[in-house]
This record gives C-alpha cells, sequence and structure tokens, in this order.
C-alpha cells in the first residue's frame, strides 16, 4: 500500500501522541487517589472529559466542515492537549484536575475529527480498510507499550517527571503534525 507524505506525518504524529497520552492511562485513578479524590472524583474528572470531548466534538465538526484550516485546527488542538499534559503538574486538588480534564477533552476535540477527516482525505481509496486497520491498530499497540513506561516511570521517579515526560512527548507530535501545514501540493486543500 502507498501512503502520502500527508498520510505518512499524519500516522506518525498520532502514534507519538497516542504514546504520550497513553502513558498516564489507568494512572489517572492513582493520581486522583494521591491529590485527596476519591472513586466520585475519578468517575468526575473522567466523565467531565467525555462529555467536553463529545460536545466539542459536534462544535469543531460543525465549524471546521468543508473548510480549508482543517490542519491549523488540528494542529492546535495538538498543542493545547500538550499544555493541557503540562499541567497536571500543578494539579493539587480534584477541581483542577476537573479543569485539566475538561481542557483535554476540547483539545481531543479540536485534533481527532479535523486528524480524522485529513487522514480519509489522504488515503488512498483501494486499501482505505488496511489503511483504517492500520491506523487504529499502531494507536492500540503504541498505547500499550506507552502504559507500562508510564507505569515504570509514575513507579520509580514520580508523577510529576510523568507528566513533564508526557509533555515533551505531546510537543513533538504537535511539531510533526504541523509540518503538513508546509506540504504544499498536498495540503493546498486539506
Amino acid at each position: 500500500m502507498h501512503l502520502s507524505r500527508t498520510t505518512k506525518t499524519l500516522l506518525l504524529g498520532a502514534n507519538i501522541w497516542y504514546f504520550g497520552e497513553g502513558m498516564l492511562g489507568p494512572l489517572l485513578a492513582i493520581f486522583t487517589e494521591k491529590i485527596g479524590g476519591d472513586i466520585l472524583d475519578i468517575t468526575g474528572a473522567w466523565a467531565s472529559f467525555l462529555i467536553v470531548t463529545g460536545l466539542v466534538y459536534i462544535l469543531v465538526g460543525k465549524l471546521v466542515n468543508g473548510r480549508p484550516y482543517k490542519a491549523k485546527v488540528m494542529v492546535a488542538g495538538y498543542a493545547l492537549n500538550a499544555l493541557f499534559t503540562f499541567c497536571y503538574i500543578f494539579v493539587s486538588n480534584t477541581w483542577q484536575l476537573f479543569f485539566v480534564q475538561a481542557g483535554l477533552g476540547i483539545a481531543e476535540a479540536m485534533g481527532t475529527p479535523t486528524w480524522d477527516a485529513l487522514y480519509a482525505k489522504n488515503v488512498d481509496s483501494t486499501n482505505d480498510t488496511y489503511a483504517w486497520g492500520l491506523a487504529s491498530g499502531q494507536s492500540q499497540i503504541v498505547t500499550g507499550i506507552a502504559i507500562i513506561g508510564g507505569g515504570l516511570i509514575a513507579n520509580y521517579l514520580s508523577f510529576n517527571v510523568l507528566f513533564f515526560i508526557m509533555g515533551c512527548i505531546q510537543v513533538i507530535a504537535t511539531i510533526i503534525q504541523a509540518q503538513i501545514l508546509l506540504y504544499k501540493t498536498e495540503s493546498s486543500s486539506i
């Protein structure tokens, strides 16, 4: 299967993002407890992420549909994700955690539907199912590996070190995704 330069960049940036994001995984529950939270706080934080993400998905989908700046919105979402990932370092109570989770929800809602639209536009239609399988399969593998790495870092170092590393990885993912803004021939219509 032939992948365009844009498709390769989207996959690479997304996989790096999944690695950074995946490092926290189930450790969010332990972090919530560490800052004084309980079962209701972790469910509230996760629910706030999901509800904000869902609402903003719909809004972004409506506002960006048919617009020529999908790639810019995607990159902005990735950058915002990096910013809120670094914000975990400063979280000391559950209300701050709710705020960070909501911010991450906004970031994901900016990045994901625009990424999907860009990827779909740049996938060879003769291999579309394989291309989507590749994108989904890689994200699962990378996230699984990241969870192990995140657990080791949180266990042997600290959550703050984990959040710093996650944020740095998210910045790298943003820089990689921003490259598609420079692609003249392929991205002029994305």
